[in-house]
């Protein structure tokens, strides 16, 4: 269940474990997503003809150039480093689960991001530290969800 947006009480400068609420919602980021920058992306990390060929992507199932998947996870990624997690307090992430690509993202496209926490527990072994599980849903402009993920993030606590 998605809950209404919020917004964090402090900066990712400041942020630690215990700002990440179980059930918030944060809305977050605008990327503009280029034909030029697709195709580049795609060129150099995912060939296929629909990321790379305006003219040969007219014939394929989706019509015209779409962004890779692996496109839109960075570009995802690149929100959520800038205004998510935490700049003094991330320390890893042991995964991801759950990707999925469910809309293609076209030249134009402006991408947010939607990041639910789905959990946030203090580390049993390490006090200092504490876990969230978070559900990122990337946006287009239309509010059509284009990717999905849940991702695991370690992060230092303010007390231990």
């Amino acid at each position: 269940m998605v809950g209404m947006p919020t917004s964090f009480a402090t900066s990712v400068d400041a942020r630690y474990f215990e700002d990440y609420v179980e059930g918030s919602v944060h809305l977050f980021g605008a990327a503009s997503v280029q034909e030029a920058d697709i195709i580049a992306f795609a060129r150099e990390y995912d060939p296929q003809f629909f990321h790379t060929d305006p003219v040969a992507s007219e014939t394929s199932p989706f019509g015209s150039v779409i962004a890779s998947g692996w496109h839109t996870a960075s570009l995802m990624m690149r929100m959520v480093v800038d205004h998510y997690l935490s700049h003094v307090a991330s320390l890893a992430s042991p995964g991801v689960d759950e990707l999925r690509w469910h809309v293609p993202v076209r030249p134009g496209d402006v991408l947010s991001v939607r990041a639910t926490v789905l959990e946030s527990r203090r580390s049993r072994s390490k006090p200092d530290r504490g876990i969230i599980r978070t559900l990122f849903e990337v946006l287009n402009q239309r509010s059509e969800v284009v990717l999905s993920v849940k991702a695991m993030n370690i992060l230092r606590t303010r007390e231990s």
